[in-house]
């Protein structure tokens, strides 16, 4: 069973910097796809920013040149940089991550940007 530790949320003010950081806790596992995941009050959970299984780094057009997503341990842990934050950016943001036959989820992390 997968199970992440999600840190690095919290209050900042538009234009700052968040770093969240997701790691896999009580193995290593073999992660075929990786990354963030956010939900805004009353949307849909969307695409940040996602290792695909050739490793390749995919983004959401809304914060391509903003957010950096970084990887290592095969994903087992997987950082994201967040600079240039707006307002609109507010969310719960979920790590995520894919085995050979199954989705898991962190059960996320605050990111609140005031104005």
């Amino acid at each position: 069973q997968v199970r992440f530790v999600e840190s690095g949320g919290g209050l900042v003010q538009a234009g700052g910097s968040l770093r969240l950081s997701c790691e896999a806790s009580g193995n290593i596992f073999t992660f075929y796809s990786a990354g963030w995941y956010r939900q805004a009050p009353g949307k849909q959970r969307e695409l940040v920013a996602v290792f695909n299984n050739s490793l390749t780094p995919n983004y959401a057009d809304s914060v391509k040149g903003r957010f950096t997503i970084s990887g290592r341990n095969n994903l087992n842990t997987v950082i994201l940089q967040m600079h240039s934050l707006k307002p609109e950016d507010t969310a719960v943001y979920f790590c995520y991550a894919r085995t050979r036959d199954k989705d898991y989820w962190g059960q996320g992390t605050q990111v609140t940007v005031s104005s």
